[in-house]
């Protein structure tokens, strides 16, 4: 597996985008998203919570109270960008829209990422205009043990044809490139199981931020 040393001065830093429902969001989601900054060179991450999920169902709690959530739990980290671009938009989250406005944003040669889940990356030829994803940044596909679902014979050739090799970085190519990434922490934790336990007068507490589950109970949310 390619390695990452985050203080390599030689390596430009990288942008990522990391998207979901966030409903709510929890220490899986946040825990990935700092091990990201500390094992690769980043210097930004873009949690971007989608308005309306294409192929989930709909979230429980609102656009603006999934936001408060978020920004409530990245609060103290700098590198951790709540956006919240898809919330303003109608209709479905498609997130090749997203990656569209990201490289308006940062320019042709700045190194874009989209983090996603091996469960996730297993489906990509059923997302809205796939074929440009990777015209428009890498792909950062998260493994966690008991989740590699069989991907099939398409996924697996445009995984070879745009795996990052052993003399390539994210850094060297803006986009184009498919990175394998093992975490070192991995959580089965899952925004359903905190609203079952929610929903039946359970403790949802460690799972999620304080901060976050104090909003919640505020809120009134997922009871």
């Amino acid at each position: 597996m390619v390695k990452y040393a985050a203080d390599d001065a030689k390596m430009s830093s990288l942008v990522l985008m990391f998207g979901g429902t966030f409903d709510p969001i929890h220490h899986g989601h946040l825990r990935s998203a700092l091990e990201l900054t500390q094992v690769l060179p980043v210097k930004k991450v873009h949690l971007v919570p989608c308005q309306r999920p294409a192929h989930k169902d709909q979230p429980k709690a609102t656009a603006e109270q999934r936001l408060a959530m978020l920004r409530l739990a990245i609060a103290d980290e700098s590198l951790l960008f709540a956006d919240d671009c898809e919330l303003r938009r109608a209709g479905p989250s498609w997130s090749v829209d997203t990656l569209i406005n990201l490289r308006k944003d940062y320019g042709n040669q700045q190194p874009l990422a989209m983090v996603l889940g091996w469960d996730a990356f297993i489906g990509l030829p059923n997302w809205s205009r796939n074929e440009r994803l990777l015209e428009l940044v890498h792909l950062i596909v998260l493994e966690r043990p008991g989740q590699m679902y069989q991907a099939t014979d398409e996924v697996l050739q445009l995984l070879e044809k745009h795996k990052l090799t052993a003399d390539e970085t994210l850094a060297t190519h803006p986009a184009g490139r498919i990175f394998r990434l093992s975490l070192p922490s991995t959580f089965e934790i899952s925004a359903t199981h905190i609203r079952k336990l929610l929903a039946n007068n359970l403790s949802a507490r460690y799972l999620l931020p304080d901060t976050v589950l104090n909003f919640i109970n505020k809120q009134g949310l997922y009871r």
